[in-house]
Order: C-alpha cells, then structure tokens, then sequence
C-alpha cells in the first residue's frame, strides 16, 4: 500500500490509417480479425495504452501533478497531460537539482496517507533525479500521436 503514481501513454488506432496494419495482438479474446479486408467496428482496437512511468513514493512530484495537471484535486482518476506540462516537470527538476538548498520553495513534498518521506533526502534526490531521465527518455520515444496520462 502506498503512493504508486503512473504516468501512461495512449495513442488512438484508426480505422482508416496504416495504424491498423502496424499493431498486431495475438490473444486478444474480442480483438476480431479483418472481415474481407476490412475492419469492422465490432471488437476492433481502438487504443493502445502502455505503462510510460512508474514512480513510488515520489510525493513531491505527485504534489506537481495535483497542482498544475489536476486543477489541485487530488481524486485517484487518471488526468491529461501535455507534453509541454511534462516539459515544464522536467526543467522544475533539474533546476532543483542545480539548486538544491530550494528545494523546499520549488518542488515541495506533500504529506498523505503512506506518501513516504517528508525529508529532502536520498529518496526525494533520487525520485528527482529519475524524473528527469525517464521524461528525457519518454519524451524521445513517443512521438506526437500519443497522449499521456498520470494517475
């Protein structure tokens, strides 16, 4: 039990496009197959959603997404995330891995039930840390069509 925060990416998979012919799912019980070269919308995919990021924990940038992606309602439900949001999530934190001594002013942690930590420590360093490389790497890996969503 405790803060587990995720951080998905979604891409819609159109009928029309060459989308359709790149995605194959073996074992997908209700994913049907083209009839007559053809899709059809019953039981066709329509979305892809992958696992982005995994944080544990990482209360201080749970706190980011409540306040600046979730209009400060901290509600458990999955909520839209630009990538110009992630962008700005991730300059926050290597400006305070430059300026550690503000960390408390530019990216407070936040208390809750199991959150972890309260202390700017070695977790807190390290949730920071891996924030920048995983954006870095999710940013370069998923290209325009996808959207993401933290939860």
């Amino acid at each position: 039990m405790g803060l587990d925060m995720y951080l998905n990416a979604k891409r819609f998979i159109s009928l029309y496009s060459e989308d359709t012919k790149k995605v194959k799912i073996t074992g997908l019980k209700g994913a049907l197959p083209p009839k007559d070269g053809y899709f059809n919308e019953m039981g066709r995919l329509r979305y892809v959603e992958v696992n982005g990021i995994y944080w544990r924990k990482a209360n201080a940038i749970h706190k980011w997404f409540v306040d600046n992606c979730q209009k400060g309602e901290d509600n458990c439900e999955s909520h839209l995330v630009s990538r110009e949001d992630l962008e700005k999530l991730r300059d926050l934190c290597k400006e305070v891995m430059s300026n550690k001594d503000k960390a408390a002013e530019l990216l407070p942690f936040q208390e809750g039930f199991f959150f972890g930590t309260y202390d700017y420590d070695e977790w807190y360093w390290g949730s920071v840390k891996g924030t920048i490389e995983e954006i870095d790497e999710l940013l370069n890996y998923f290209d325009e069509d996808w959207e993401f969503y933290y939860e």
